[in-house]
């Protein structure tokens, strides 16, 4: 791949984890979608009254049909869209949100309690740079169980079969078949 800083498209920079600086020249481009994502995700909320309806609505936010097994409960909230990938058999209950400037994947057979936060994108401390964004990725491996409320910040990897318990803040990589709680949360079971 090439070196993000050779990548002309924000959306390929972005995708290669460039930094997003307000003033880039093709930030217009970006704000663009964040509307259009903003005002669809709105429109879904509000309008659709079954989780098909969803699930078409939903594939038109984020560009890629979503799979017939895949379930969303609404409200459902993302800033962006175009990152977020979906494999099947997934499980979304109400009122998560998905800021996913940085990319979210999620594999097979993840199930995603209520009101959980997967944030993909942080700011620098520098308060003379707070406005720049810093994409980080998410992914959460298949048969996964990300319990309500919780949070997985960017860069965050939850393994397979591993369990985020509710109200948990994730900050570190999660291994596969473990349970983490707390805040921060930490390993506090081998499944």
């Amino acid at each position: 791949m090439s070196n993000p800083s050779d990548l002309t498209d924000i959306f390929q920079r972005l995708q290669a984890g460039e930094l997003l600086r307000k003033d880039d020249p093709e930030y217009g481009r970006f704000g663009e979608v964040v509307a259009r994502t903003i005002r669809l995700c709105v429109e879904m909320n509000a309008s659709a009254t079954s989780t098909d309806q969803v699930r078409t609505q939903l594939s038109n936010i984020i560009g890629t049909e979503i799979d017939p097994s895949t379930t969303v409960f609404p409200p459902f909230h993302t800033n962006f869209g175009r990152s977020i990938r979906l494999g099947k058999n997934i499980f979304i209950n109400h009122a998560c949100s998905f800021l996913d400037i940085g990319g979210i994947s999620i594999e097979d057979d993840v199930q995603i309690g209520p009101r959980v936060n997967l944030t993909s994108e942080n700011h620098p401390l520098d308060p003379a740079d707070r406005t720049t964004l810093i994409p980080r990725p998410i992914v959460i491996k298949r048969n996964a169980w990300i319990g309500a409320g919780a949070t997985i910040l960017p860069g965050v990897t939850i393994g397979e079969n591993s369990i985020v318990a509710a109200g948990a803040v994730v900050s570190r990589d999660v291994p596969p078949n473990t349970v983490v709680a707390g805040v921060p949360a930490k390993v506090v079971k081998a499944l």
